[in-house]
C-alpha cells in the first residue's frame, strides 16, 4: 500500500500522530470525531453567518479552533480567529462571509483527504 499522506498546503497531520504513539485506532478515532463534529460546527457557523446571528458564529468558530489545530490546519484556524473576533465585534457581514469562505476552501478538501487516510488505516486495522 502506497506511504500514508499526512500533509498537504491544508493540514499536518504530524502533532496527530505524535500523541497516537503508533497507534492507528487513536488515529482513526480522532479523524472519525473530526469528519463527524467539523462539518457539524461549520454548518452552525453558516447557518449563524446567514441568519445574523453573530454570537452563534463566533462560539462556533471558538469549538472549531481547536480541532483545526490537532489536524495542523493552522490557516483555517487563523481564519477561525478572525471570524470569532470580527462576529464578536460586530464586523462588517461581507468580510465575515469572505472569510468563511476561505476557510471552506480549506476545509472541504481536507475532509475528502482525510475521509481516505481514515479508510485506508481502518482497513488495516
Amino acid at each position: 500500500m502506497a506511504e500514508m499522506e499526512t500533509s498537504n498546503e491544508y493540514f499536518d497531520l504530524s502533532f496527530l500522530l505524535e500523541i497516537a504513539d503508533g497507534s492507528m485506532e487513536f488515529l482513526v478515532e480522532s479523524i472519525d470525531m473530526f469528519l463527524q463534529q467539523t462539518p457539524e460546527l461549520m454548518g452552525v457557523i453558516d447557518n449563524a453567518i446567514a441568519g445574523q446571528d453573530m454570537a452563534g458564529a463566533a462560539g462556533a468558530a471558538h469549538k472549531l479552533k481547536p480541532n483545526l489545530g490537532f489536524f495542523g490546519m493552522l490557516g483555517g484556524q487563523t481564519l477561525l480567529q478572525e471570524i470569532e473576533a470580527l462576529a464578536k465585534q460586530g464586523g462588517e457581514q461581507a468580510l465575515i462571509v469572505a472569510k468563511f469562505n476561505d476557510l471552506k476552501s480549506i476545509v472541504t478538501p481536507s475532509l475528502v483527504i482525510l475521509q481516505q487516510i481514515r479508510d485506508e488505516k481502518e482497513a488495516e486495522l
